[in-house]
């Protein structure tokens, strides 16, 4: 294999044990406990896959955990007053809202509703705002785009100067995760359905991320040799040799760009795991800062 995997397993569990260790002595010396409140709403099967795994690993790392599921029939007003009140409570240092919400719910107003110190999520639109301006800096960072950036950084793969590609420009991933990197004094170019030439963008990057959700959509010929692809997509293949009928792959085809990259996240195993460590890190953050410990 050519291309240095970049194993987000590993480097999650190592985040978990830092996170692990400060979070004890924040109970030792300071008797706080930090809390996580997810809200979950409706029955969606992968949203609720996420948010147990979000529950237990605070579990595993002293983060106490609070969960709220309300039924999918769960009124504009129901949803908002349950997330103003987890606002209210001193034991939630951060609150997650599990997306996607059902079509009925303005998804924006549910978010604004949570308090900006609480945004552990960093979907907040001054938050989101913060990112996008120089001299700024948000409470928090949404937690998939940051373990992107964790990653890069982990593995020592330099962004200031470098030709950045992001393919996908929504609200989750491909937008905020350009503007950290921009933040990072990449040059940054953003692809989307209407762009042209999309395999020729994609060989201008030293650092490509594929966000796009379309699988195995990059080929090796869309890589420019040695670059760092950071792999976002999961996506449900069918394959009758599984034993669940069908196998998670990314936006990547693996076996091929491996043979071109320098380094290259797999799918599953890669981004995935960052995404609950960050949101672990600043559910950490938003109790030191509501402690004082921290601005």
């Amino acid at each position: 294999m050519t291309a240095t995997l970049i194993d987000g397993n590993a480097v999650a569990a190592a985040i978990h044990g830092e996170i692990c260790a400060e979070v004890e002595e924040l109970k030792t010396k300071y008797g706080i406990v930090p809390g996580l409140a997810t809200v979950l709403v409706g029955t969606n099967p992968a949203s609720q896959f996420y948010v147990r795994s979000k529950q237990k690993k605070c579990g595993e790392v002293g983060i106490r955990s609070f969960g709220y599921d309300l039924p999918e029939t769960a009124t504009q007003e129901e949803v908002e007053g349950l997330v103003r009140e987890l606002g209210a409570n001193p034991e939630v240092h951060g609150i997650l809202v599990q997306l996607p919400l059902p079509r009925h719910l303005d998804e924006k107003r549910v978010l604004s509703a949570v308090p900006i110190e609480k945004d552990v999520d960093g979907f907040h639109p001054v938050n989101i705002g913060e990112l996008g301006m120089k001299g700024r800096e948000p409470k928090f960072v949404p937690c998939t785009p940051a373990g992107c950036i964790e990653l890069l950084d982990r593995y020592h793969i330099e962004i200031a100067g470098k030709e950045a590609v992001v393919l996908g420009r929504s609200n989750i991933v491909g937008l905020p995760v350009s503007m950290l990197l921009l933040k990072r004094d990449a040059t940054v170019t953003i692809c989307h359905s209407r762009s042209h030439d999309l395999p020729g963008i994609c060989r201008r990057a030293d650092i490509l991320i594929a966000a796009v959700g379309r699988p195995r959509m990059v080929k090796a010929d869309w890589v420019k040799p040695g670059a760092a692809v950071i792999d976002v997509g999961i996506n449900r293949v069918d394959d009758p040799t599984a034993k669940q009928g069908y196998r998670i792959v990314g936006d990547v085809d693996f076996d091929e760009v491996k043979e071109v990259a320098g380094y290259l996240t797999p799918v599953p195993g890669g981004v995935g795991p960052m995404t609950i460590a960050m949101l672990l890190r600043n559910t950490l953050t938003a109790a030191k800062r509501a402690a004082g410990l921290i601005p």
